[in-house]
C-alpha cells in the first residue's frame, strides 16, 4: 500500500521550474521529466523503507533519466517531499529545509 504524498511548496516549485527549463530545451521534454519525477515519488511512497536515511530521517530516491534526486521523509501516513534537486546544486539548500 502506498503512502499519501505531500509536496512542500519549495519542492513543487523546483519541479515546475525544472520542467519549464527542459521544455524550453526541447518541447515535450518537460513532460518526460514530470513523468520521471512522478515515478520516483511513487516508488518512494510505495516502499519508503527501501531508501536509507541520509540525513537524520531524510531519505532520497534518484530519478533514472534526469540528474535529479527526490528528498523526502515519512510522517505518519504520508511521504513529505522536501526537495526535488539537481545533482549539481549546493545540497545545503535542501538541507536547510529539514
Amino acid at each position: 500500500m502506498s503512502l499519501r504524498v505531500v509536496f512542500r511548496v519549495a519542492a513543487r516549485h523546483e519541479v515546475e521550474e525544472a520542467a519549464t527549463w527542459y521544455d524550453q530545451r526541447r518541447p515535450g521534454l518537460g513532460e518526460e521529466f514530470l513523468r520521471e519525477i512522478d515515478e520516483a515519488v511513487l516508488r518512494a511512497a510505495a516502499h519508503p523503507e527501501r531508501y536509507p536515511p541520509i540525513l537524520a530521517d531524510v531519505r532520497k530516491t534518484v530519478a533514472r533519466r534526469f540528474p535529479y534526486s527526490v528528498f523526502f521523509r515519512v510522517r505518519n501516513d504520508c511521504v513529505v517531499i522536501l526537495a526535488v534537486f539537481h545533482g549539481r546544486r549546493d545540497p545545503t539548500i535542501w538541507q536547510d529545509r529539514t
